[in-house]
């Protein structure tokens, strides 16, 4: 998958001369944590997020009156408080590259710019939901995870020993144990169409172990 198979198309933005208070309004009303901000001409400029224009707020315990606050808070715009360093992916970047830009550079979403216009953004929501769908997560199940070599043909060894006992695999996830520095390899699988016990017993011969086992619903 490609970001442009989940992105947000088209998402809500704003400009920079906007206040924080708007801002705010914005977000609350449109139930979203961050706003890409172009200028009149439609080019990205930067991103704000909601934590962005809270942390601009004046505090709770200020001692400012309530009228010193209103007008603080409709003098300051957003171009104050948004992140001008704005890093963005292409349409055509793969999804696990798009997530791995944000977990290295510890952000929750990425404007999409193609041809230097803003054309969706993509957030860790997306990623989540992604999540679910590639481990089964809203399928009723049997979900079994095992340790196996990293030898080639595993995998396919397991999911075959699956299908001979009529399995049918409707989620997939699999990692290695410690990095680089070991053979091991953790795989889940959720499994539909056949009983927990007969699962279990067609593939212990076919892995180093079984970490887990469990029905899920």
């Amino acid at each position: 998958m490609l970001v442009r198979d989940r992105m947000t198309k088209n998402p809500i933005t704003i400009i920079p001369d906007i206040s924080v208070t708007e801002g705010l309004r914005l977000m609350g009303e449109k139930k979203i944590r961050r706003l890409p901000v172009v200028d009149r001409s439609g080019r990205l400029v930067g991103i704000v997020s909601d934590r962005d224009l809270l942390q601009a707020s004046p505090s709770p315990a200020t001692s400012l009156a309530i009228w010193e606050i209103h007008d603080l808070l409709a003098k300051l715009t957003v171009e104050k408080c948004m992140a001008k360093d704005v890093i963005t992916v292409s349409e055509d970047t793969p999804l696990e590259e798009a997530a791995r830009i944000m977990a290295d550079s510890r952000v929750g979403g990425l404007p999409v710019v193609t041809d230097g216009k803003l054309v969706g953004i993509i957030t860790e929501s997306d990623l989540f939901n992604i999540l679910l769908e590639l481990l089964g997560g809203r399928r009723k199940g049997v979900r079994i995870t095992v340790a196996t070599t990293g030898a080639k043909g595993t995998l396919a060894d397991v999911a075959k020993t699956i299908y001979e006992v009529g399995g049918d695999i409707v989620g997939l996830g699999f990692s290695e144990v410690d990095g680089n520095t070991s053979d091991t390899w953790v795989n889940t699988f959720k499994v539909q169409g056949v009983p927990m016990e007969k699962l279990v017993e067609a593939i212990r011969p076919h892995v180093r172990e079984i970490r887990d086992v469990r029905e899920t619903s």
